[in-house]
């Protein structure tokens, strides 16, 4: 696959976490699957990945479990 952004082969599957909202709105979701380009770092998401998104976003009280989040202020 060609990276759309810099022209150059070099797209890797892999996952990331991605975070939604703040405070108590807070949501995080693990293992994303994303492609990603090894040269400059453009990152594209399916539109099935995207609807998944949006369909655990829609479920979050009964698809998520809490968890403790240390949050720190850069000082």
């Amino acid at each position: 696959m060609v990276c759309e952004l810099c022209g150059k082969r070099g797209i890797k599957s892999r996952e990331v976490t991605r975070s939604y909202g703040t405070g108590a709105n807070l949501l995080v979701i693990e293992n994303i699957p994303v492609k990603s380009c090894s040269r400059c770092g453009e990152v594209y998401l399916t539109a099935e990945t995207l609807h998944e998104i949006e369909r655990i976003k829609m479920h979050r009280k009964s698809l998520s479990t809490k968890k403790a989040v240390s949050v720190m202020v850069y000082a």
